[in-house]
């Protein structure tokens, strides 16, 4: 899974981008009222480890649940009910995320301001929509905002700290976001808690306790969106410890009772690639841009085709990626790391530094430390990438690409026992990346051979 990003519908970590390759969305959506996991609530201990608290602190009270349909009968009929307004700001987020429809955003604000209007004072849950919405909008120092208030109105909804820890994990500030996962699962050990603190352990390399902590969110699952997002996690955990039969299974499970899921069909594609398989990955990148023509997926397929030398059929997936952001231009919104990393390899380099600078000033997060060293390395400023690709691998993230990243930076100034020891660690990931897996071989190879 990408350390860029996130968490199931019922509750987000982290965003959309590629490192392990792809990133967990990272439109954080809140189903508040998961179902309590039995076995208690996990801790994150300064050591690593993990223990389970002698007691609960709390439990947030339910949210009204249904479809887009049914919420907005409901607000037609009962407009001053608040909580109602906030459900519906809520399905719109979510809506958006799986659509990849923009203007869906302005009417999950709307419901949301609406709910706000309603009750100014004391309104946990649309305050917490609201650093989802902002969260989605890859603004994260209004996320966190938001998700202050939420806290301080409802200091026992775990839901809220859900929105916290996302915000400052993506702000770059990790100890604040473990302090607030921790509250969290001490709030709820639901499968949304859960998730989180297996993405914390993700972050920092520790795979064996992510996946353990993510098979707890999957026995702790209530709805299917969740169990599709905690398989989709396992699969990506498995992928990038090389193991994309073990990703593959994992995905096969999961589709059979979520067949059109976008997220575990682009997994599964990666599966198929890792493979060897490129007819079945097209098959599956092409379904889940038909269903949600997100940017990873389009990225994925674009260069999937590239690299078998369907060069026209590449160039429709880069078309729709540049018009799409175009459109992120057009709204003012920064550029996330699949943007610039596409601007990097397929565009102007230069261009993609001045973009990873400008994501940089409101999002320090290790994803977008990686694109800006990537983008300073295409432009020939090798010394400056590789600060930036150290930031990128501070916390111990095991991210195939942004291994290979630092080991072409290395390459570039001429250290090639460093570069070495980042091209062994890539390697653990086979077809970590339609184009760079190929290119981190062959340069380990010439390493190797060079006296």
């Amino acid at each position: 899974m990408h350390p860029d990003h996130t968490a199931p519908p019922s509750a987000p970590p982290p965003c959309p981008s590629r490192g392990g390759r792809r990133s967990r969305n990272i439109a954080v959506i809140l189903a508040l009222g998961a179902a309590m996991f039995a076995a208690g609530a996990i801790m994150l201990t300064p050591d690593g480890t993990t223990a389970s608290p002698s007691s609960e602190h709390g439990r947030p009270a339910d949210a009204p649940r249904g479809s887009i349909q049914a919420l907005q009968d409901r607000v037609t009929r009962l407009p001053k009910d608040s909580g109602s307004w906030a459900a519906l700001g809520m399905a719109y987020v979510q809506q958006a995320r799986t659509t990849a429809d923009p203007a869906t955003y302005d009417r999950a604000e709307k419901a949301l301001r609406t709910s706000l209007t309603v009750q100014s004072e004391d309104n946990t849950d649309a305050e917490t929509a609201m650093g989802a919405l902002a969260a989605a909008r890859h603004n994260f120092p209004t996320a966190l905002r938001w998700a202050r208030k939420a806290t301080a109105s409802g200091p026992y909804s775990s839901s809220a700290y859900g929105v916290l820890a996302d915000a400052y994990t993506q702000l770059g500030r990790y100890d604040e976001a473990d302090e607030a996962v921790q509250k969290m699962t001490d709030l709820r050990p639901d499968a949304a808690s859960l998730a989180r603190a297996s993405y914390a352990f993700e972050l920092r390399g520790d795979t064996d306790r992510a996946r353990a902590l993510m098979r707890r969110s999957l026995a702790a699952a209530a709805t299917p969106a969740d169990t599709a997002f905690a398989h989709n996690v396992l699969a990506s955990l498995d992928l990038q410890d090389g193991n994309p039969r073990a990703a593959l299974a994992e995905t096969q499970t999961a589709l059979k009772a979520a067949p059109t899921d976008s997220a575990l069909l682009e997994t599964r594609a990666r599966a198929h690639q890792a493979l060897g398989d490129s007819g079945k990955a097209l098959a599956d990148y092409r379904r889940a841009v038909a269903i949600a023509p997100l940017p990873h997926y389009l990225l994925g397929l674009g260069e999937l085709e590239q690299s078998l030398g369907r060069r026209e059929q590449a160039e429709e997936s880069y078309a729709l990626l540049r018009a799409q952001d175009r459109i992120r231009q057009a709204a003012g919104s920064p550029a996330d790391t699949d943007a610039i990393l596409f601007e990097a390899d397929h565009g102007t380099p230069e261009r993609a530094v001045a973009m990873a600078e400008e994501t940089l000033r409101t999002r320090p997060f290790i994803a977008v430390h990686d694109a800006y060293a990537w983008s300073l390395h295409r432009s020939g400023q090798d010394a400056k990438a590789l600060v930036q690709a150290d930031k990128a691998l501070a916390l111990g993230t095991r991210s195939a690409l942004f291994h290979y990243h630092r080991a072409a930076i290395h390459d570039a100034l001429g250290d090639p026992e460093a570069a070495r020891g980042d091209l062994t660690e890539a390697q653990r990931e086979p077809g970590f990346h339609p184009l760079h897996a190929d290119a981190a071989r062959d340069l380990l190879r010439r390493i190797d051979t060079t006296p």
